[in-house]
């Protein structure tokens, strides 16, 4: 069962401490000592005010419960932190559950939570954290600027969700979601997970996760499946899509309805599987897939209204497009070191709950390794002016003729599969190398017939080079 503070209040204050000791740390959890000075815990709080919100637990340390009640004056102070120690002042709520602690004694445990802010806080001191896994992250001066910017998508989804139509929400889908948190008031739960407001009426966040018909009031808030034969998108008279499912619904209902469209329409071919026995599979792990379904739903901008998420299966590859760019301070240039952060921190945390996805910042990582486990080149990731686009080869690894190149000219042929297409000039920026050495290595990718170059002459300026469809 996910953490959380209704679930907390109805244990036993002996299996109180023990779930606390047990939990994991991670994105909306973090254990503090009764001795936590109260510099270090306005860290903390800023770092969770900034990501997604989340619960601090004090009165354990090194797998003790030490309990706070030796603590009156601390107390104090831990309740000031906000207005003494933060800038904005971070706003949270404070409570004391009892417990045992390891003496044997009755005791109390002090319980903050944190929920998401619109704002982006700073200690007193100037500095500004965000809470990454199970880390307090300190941010430069160009990521605070790009955390800032981004606040406005963050604050989408406490938006009533009256202002856009229909806002009834489905009770059969919030009992499951309540049932599952092992909460005793739905009411409450739902406002301290920030989809309702203070009178119950229905904020965008919660309208999107179990809203009755969430489309009556974002048209374009589903995810469309495609499927086409061949390997290109083809129009007019030669159009060559298969299937077109439009899957609609509150956002948990719209990834089981995809997830089944998708594996029903990827092509297979029959491979050696991890049990030793030949079978049919994917031209792309499901886990990859459906990582990257997940996550497009999850993190896309809602408020951009005129688009919508899409699915397109080829027989070569599988390509999702997201409304919306890397929000933050997340960039995909490294796969492998995405710093997270999400756009929608409400609908991300009850996601998660919900066990579709766990949320560590680690999605594209796995993506990445379980593509390599299953000798795939890695996803390409591209960042357009509107929306984020992920393609999924089913093609083994690299090339065998550029396996054997140099590790530069392997550099170049990845910069332009992930561009799609780039001039000589753009690739002299993006590398550190000259632009003569630079052209040796192309000459060799295009020798090799692994890369073309594009234009309709020697000097033609707006000439490109672009992935060879036989690579």
């Amino acid at each position: 069962m996910p953490l959380s503070f209704e679930h907390l209040q109805a244990l036993s204050p002996v299996a109180r401490a023990e779930r606390l000791l047990e939990e994991p740390e991670g994105q909306w959890f973090d254990r503090k000592s009764s001795r936590v000075g109260a510099r270090d815990l306005a860290k903390a709080l800023v770092a969770m005010a900034n990501a997604e919100g989340g619960l601090l637990a004090i009165g354990l340390h090194s797998g003790v419960c030490e309990g706070v009640d030796a603590k009156a004056g601390a107390q104090n102070q831990w309740r000031q932190i906000g207005f003494k120690f933060t800038d904005p002042p971070v706003p949270f709520e404070t409570a004391l559950l009892s417990c045992v602690n390891t003496a044997g004694d009755a005791d109390h445990l002090f319980i903050i939570t944190v929920p998401p802010s619109d704002q982006v806080h700073a200690t007193t001191a100037g500095d500004v954290f965000l809470r990454v896994g199970d880390e307090n992250r300190r941010l430069s001066f160009d990521q605070r600027i790009q955390l800032q910017y981004d606040r406005g998508d963050t604050g989408f989804e406490r938006t009533p969700a009256a202002k856009f139509g229909d806002a009834e929400l489905d009770d059969e889908l919030i009992a499951a979601y309540v049932e599952r948190i092992g909460a005793p008031d739905s009411q409450r739960l739902l406002q301290a997970r920030g989809l309702i407001d203070k009178d119950g009426a229905p904020l965008i966040a919660g309208q999107l996760l179990f809203g009755r018909e969430p489309q009556q009031a974002f048209p374009e808030a589903y995810v469309r499946v495609l499927k086409y034969d061949g390997v290109e998108r083809l129009t007019g008279a030669v159009q060559n899509v298969a299937a077109d499912l439009r899957c609609e619904g509150a956002l948990p209902r719209q990834i089981d309805t995809a997830q089944a469209a998708i594996r029903e329409a990827l092509p297979k071919h029959r491979l050696l599987g991890p049990d030793g026995r030949f079978g049919w599979f994917g031209i792309v792990p499901e886990l990859v897939w459906l990582e990257a379904l997940v996550n497009a739903v999850i993190h896309r901008a809602y408020s951009n209204f005129g688009d919508h998420i899409r699915v397109e299966i080829f027989d070569d590859r599988l390509e999702i497009s997201s409304p919306g760019r890397f929000p933050g301070i997340s960039s995909p240039v490294d796969l492998t070191r995405v710093a997270r952060f999400a756009r929608n921190p409400r609908i991300a945390r009850v996601m998660s709950e919900l066990s579709y996805g766990q949320e560590l910042g680690e999605g594209l990582r796995r993506m990445v390794a379980e593509m390599e486990s299953n000798r795939r080149r890695p996803p390409l990731v591209r960042e357009t002016a509107g929306n984020v686009q992920v393609a999924l080869l089913g093609a083994l690894a690299l090339p065998d003729a550029l396996v054997a190149m140099k590790p530069l000219a392997q550099q170049v042929f990845s910069k332009i599969e992930q561009a799609g297409r780039m001039r000589t000039g753009e690739l002299v920026e993006a590398i550190d190398a000259s632009r003569p050495t630079l052209l040796k290595s192309l000459n060799a990718l295009e020798a090799a017939q692994l890369v073309r170059r594009v234009g309709s002459s020697p000097q033609d300026p707006s000439a490109y080079w672009t992935i060879d469809a036989g690579s």
